[in-house]
């Protein structure tokens, strides 16, 4: 049966940025939009290149506007969306942003000001913008002058969040720096070893440290990340009896682990589950464990589910934020991974070769 793997649902539904609440710091973003009368606009955060909404304004006449909201605790980036265009813009703390465009060109023609890394953020987007004007989009994660250009201004603080925006940045859904290049590693080794310094509570550290070590299973000369390329991220969630499941234990505990992200609610659950259910059947007592984590919005919905299972399942509520997700670089649902010996040997996508490639490490 062949599963879907393409569809994504809304990860981050639940773990938004709230308003603020009387007294909580806050981070502003105001400004005028030109021609954009009785339009609405939003303003969006992201989980790992997910975005969500975290509220809208219907601009008047005048395309006016402004937007609070309460500090995330770390720097983060936002945008604003105008029907299907958008603009991004940082905000480290508690600081006021300001952003002036006009509708017909909101993407393209704007400045952005108030911090230095928003003016610093404007100036990544514009130098892409122009290598794309003049030598197409497809040609921007080839072109070796825009990159060096990036580059440089990444260096210059390699700990920043428009550094952390720069190797993330996407063109057609295609990375502008990309992990399986070995120049483009470096630079994003760079930026996960400032991070890791000087950023450790930061929650993209880890994120950043899997991304470098996932592609990396040796250090480079001037890197101080050491770790194996596919060591595992523990993670620490209640199963459905209320008892914490340790995946450095379970994956400690038996020879081969299969970590699986997933939503019982979706469509592809049921038929996924049946084949993990094949294959735990088969495999299990030759030292196979699924260690499954759910990512519904009702916990109930996902208990009555979870209870049906003979495998470890766990729940990460929205009060446990997008960290795990982050750490596995998981943008859509479902997700695995083949676990051997404390490390990912490979990740699957496709749930009619479970057996073909799980057998290979049992």
């Amino acid at each position: 049966m062949k599963l879907n793997f393409s569809k994504y649902i809304t990860i981050a539904a639940g773990i938004a940025l709230l308003w603020s609440c009387k007294g909580n710091p806050q981070w502003h973003v105001d400004g005028r939009i030109e021609g954009a009368e009785g339009e609405t606009m939003y303003v969006e955060g992201s989980v790992n290149g997910r975005w969500y909404t975290i509220d809208s304004v219907t601009l008047n006449s005048s395309g006016d506007f402004a937007f609070a909201a309460d500090a995330a605790g770390y720097p983060d980036i936002y945008r604003l969306r105008l029907a299907d265009k958008s603009l991004y813009f940082p905000i480290d703390s508690i600081e006021t942003v300001t952003v002036m465009a006009k509708a017909g060109s909101f993407d393209l023609d704007y400045t952005i000001e108030g911090t230095p890394a928003a003016e610093q953020l404007m100036a990544v987007d514009r130098k892409v913008m122009d290598a794309a004007n003049k030598n197409g989009a497809a040609s921007l994660p080839g072109d070796s002058l825009l990159k060096r250009e990036l580059s440089t201004m990444l260096l210059n603080d390699p700990s920043g969040i428009v550094s952390y925006y720069i190797i993330n940045k996407k063109i057609a859904g295609v990375p502008l720096f990309d992990p399986a290049n070995k120049n483009d590693l470096r630079i994003i080794g760079a930026v996960a070893n400032a991070y890791s310094a000087y950023r450790p509570t930061d929650p993209r550290t880890e994120y950043l440290k899997h991304l470098y070590l996932q592609r990396k299973r040796v250090t480079l000369p001037g890197d101080t990340i050491m770790a194996n390329e596919t060591t595992i991220i523990d993670v620490n969630l209640y199963d459905r009896k209320g008892v914490k499941q340790s995946l450095e234990k379970v994956a400690k505990d038996n020879r081969v682990v299969l970590l699986s992200f997933t939503a019982y609610g979706e469509e592809y659950s049921p038929a996924l589950n049946i084949e993990l259910n094949k294959l735990y059947s088969r495999y299990h007592s030759q030292g196979l464990e699924i260690y499954q984590i759910g990512f519904d919005q009702n916990e109930y919905d996902w208990r009555q589910t979870a209870s049906n299972l003979p495998w470890i399942t766990v729940y990460n509520a929205s009060t446990d934020g997008p960290l795990v997700l982050r750490n596995y670089n998981v943008t859509s649902l479902p997700a695995m991974y083949v676990i051997q010996n404390g490390e990912i040997r490979e990740r699957l996508t496709d749930a009619t070769k479970l057996e073909q490639s799980v057998s290979k490490y049992m």
